[in-house]
């Protein structure tokens, strides 16, 4: 049973060293964390992969916390580790830049410095081996000692800090929802369900209900009509898992806003304005189009697996054409080159970070391969994406 009330990674802040070989990152991950998170050498390039570690890190609160290898690693797998090492950028939301205080400030550190600051990331420049720098320190520079602890509580300070520069106050659905209103959430227990649990998006969306002192109410298909006649006052809402729209929408009066899952961890994530934008393209598909479906997590795939089985037969019914190329994508995997697809169509999202995936949303942009999501997709071809995104006004007038 351990681990089922943790903080899913999603939800946490990722806090991410970066910096050349032997400068000390893994021991200040390991003095800030208080752990032997990482493996400590004095041979350069100890770390040849990333190291993670999730943890509450006070006054941060749930993190990720992320070792990298060093960003000047030598040869071809030297360099397949520093692709990766700038791929966690990706997902980074406070870097901590760590400079030698002994060899000072190097050419390499001022690239990842400028990386840093073109994705706009909150960062943290540490000077580390404090205890072995005789020379006048610089004003303003944090030196750090992971062996002595000097300014460790400093940097988990600053660290804090620029965790809270980056917070957001978005909601899944509470801020649209008022103390005891009713919420009624369709969620399908079928032969896709993970066995014993619910799904995370159902499980955080639940939790931001109660959050609000509103009331949920988890239904099957079969049993939301007679929920909703049993009912003294309509639900504020109807949310459904986005595979059983069909079966749900002609169930739910039109004066009852009915939304998916989906939609919400898009619009929680910052990528609903890209899916309602990008759905477009699915009417302008022609024969021969080449469809990614990327997911963010690594689950086993059923036989009627959402990605890689329903969305592509509900894309090629309502196309009407079989001639359509899939490719699918899970996990970390996210290709670099997007110019050779038509359309991308991305899950929820629930396991990825806010940050992580609105940086695939603007790849796809920056190609200029229209994006959507399952949910924004499945309304769509329903017949209902106008309906469902009646708690969206502003994107709604754009249906």
């Amino acid at each position: 049973m351990a681990g089922l009330n943790q903080t899913p990674s999603s939800e946490r802040v990722h806090i991410a060293f970066f910096g050349k070989r032997n400068v000390g990152k893994s021991s200040l991950v390991n003095a800030v964390t208080g752990q032997d998170v990482s493996v400590v050498s004095s041979v350069a390039g100890t770390t040849t992969d990333a190291v993670t570690k999730s943890m509450e890190l006070l006054p941060v609160g749930p993190v990720v916390m992320i070792d990298t290898p060093g960003l000047d690693d030598e040869g071809d797998l030297g360099e397949l580790r520093v692709a990766r090492t700038k791929r966690i950028l990706n997902k980074t939301d406070v870097a901590v830049l760590v400079v030698d205080s002994v060899e000072g400030v190097t050419p390499f550190d001022r690239e990842i410095a400028e990386l840093v600051k073109e994705k706009n990331i909150p960062a943290v420049t540490v000077y580390a081996k404090s205890d072995l720098f005789t020379g006048e320190r610089v004003e303003d520079c944090l030196y750090v000692s992971a062996e002595t602890g000097e300014n460790v509580d400093l940097l988990k300070h600053k660290i804090a800090e620029a965790a809270k520069s980056e917070g957001c106050e978005r909601r899944i659905i509470g801020d649209r929802l008022s103390e005891g209103d009713t919420v009624i959430l369709v969620t399908p227990i079928d032969s896709s369900a993970p066995k014993g649990r619910l799904i995370l998006p159902q499980v955080q969306t639940i939790r931001d209900i109660l959050d609000s002192f509103a009331v949920p109410v988890c239904v099957q298909p079969s049993q939301l009509t007679s929920v909703l006649e049993n009912l003294k006052t309509p639900p504020k809402m109807v949310i459904v898992d986005s595979q059983v729209f069909g079966q749900v929408k002609a169930l739910v009066p039109e004066s009852i806003p009915l939304t998916s899952f989906s939609i919400l961890m898009a619009a929680y994530k910052g990528i609903l304005a890209f899916a309602v934008e990008g759905i477009r393209k699915l009417d302008r598909l022609k024969k021969g189009s080449r469809i990614l479906i990327s997911e963010g997590c690594t689950h086993h795939r059923q036989c009627e697996d959402i990605g890689t089985v329903k969305i592509p037969r509900a894309i090629m019914k309502y196309t009407g054409s079989d001639d359509i190329e899939f490719v699918f994508t899970q996990g970390g995997t996210f290709p670099e080159d997007l110019s050779s697809f038509d359309l991308i169509v991305h899950c929820g999202g629930c396991m990825l970070n806010e940050r992580e995936i609105l940086y695939r949303a603007k790849c796809a942009a920056d190609a200029g391969v229209p994006i959507t999501n399952y949910g924004t997709l499945l309304a769509h071809v329903s017949g209902i994406l106008k309906r469902s995104l009646s708690c969206f006004p502003e994107l709604e007038k754009q249906i």
